[in-house]
């Protein structure tokens, strides 16, 4: 199932690194493609998901998840 972030404070490679990294980790998630210019991220997980493990990966790495969509 994929999935279109929104994320909010994203300024730099590094950011991207850091939200790429924490999304990847998650169990469930079979690809992360973060996009620094339009302060997104293309996620792909399982079907059975829990979207809020989403939020608490981008708020752990520091940053802000402010929609997701299903796509």
């Amino acid at each position: 199932m994929l999935k279109k972030l929104s994320i909010e404070g994203m300024t730099c490679n590094h950011c991207v690194k850091r939200v790429e990294n924490g999304l990847s980790e998650l169990p469930g998630v079979k690809s992360v493609k973060v996009n620094l210019g339009s302060k997104s991220a293309l996620v792909e997980t399982v079907d059975e998901f829990d979207v809020q493990l989403l939020f608490n990966a981008v708020d752990e790495a520091g940053y802000d998840l402010t929609k997701v969509e299903v796509l």
